[in-house]
């Protein structure tokens, strides 16, 4: 993020839960767990009370859920009708690149990139409008995530720029 010195490096768990449904667990820095259900988003952190409020004021929460469900879920239908699709390949590793249909959400996301390898995702890098860059390191290779990443040296390790 812009108003960030340095890379924020979130440690923890992402789940899919089944339906719309997806739960993030915080380990570190802090502690927290945000939940996606029923159109709306709970967060909950250590030392204060949940705070909920409804999908529609973040968009790009909606924009993930509806990536992460059509994907995990094998929905190709869902994923068209939310995202233009393209495929790049280069031996082993592939690189799905997401980009919304809904003009709205554009001005939001720009595109979503999922990179793998064989039938592995290693990573999922999510490009914001402003230009800001989120990436989620997958399975295995978030184990090897550095204290204080570079993300050019990220994007190497995810499956690089295809």
């Amino acid at each position: 993020m812009k108003v960030l010195d340095k890379p924020l490096v979130v440690s923890g768990e992402l789940s899919w839960l089944g339906g719309d449904r997806l739960e993030r667990r915080v380990d570190k820095p802090a502690k927290e767990v945000s939940t996606i259900a029923d159109g709306e988003v709970t967060q909950e952190r250590d030392g204060r009370k949940p705070r909920t409020f409804s999908l529609k004021r973040a968009p790009q929460l909606k924009i993930l859920l509806d990536s992460f469900v059509a994907l995990l879920g094998g929905d190709a239908s869902r994923l068209d009708d939310s995202f233009d699709v393209h495929l790049g390949r280069d031996a082993d590793r592939w690189a799905l690149t997401l980009t919304p249909r809904d003009a709205r959400l554009v001005k939001q996301i720009a595109s979503i990139q999922v990179y793998g390898s064989g039938n592995q995702p290693r990573c999922m890098r999510m490009n914001e409008a402003d230009g800001d860059t989120s990436i989620d390191m997958l399975g295995e290779l978030a184990t090897h995530m550095p204290a204080e990443p570079k993300l050019e040296a990220v994007i190497a390790q995810c499956g690089g720029a295809m």
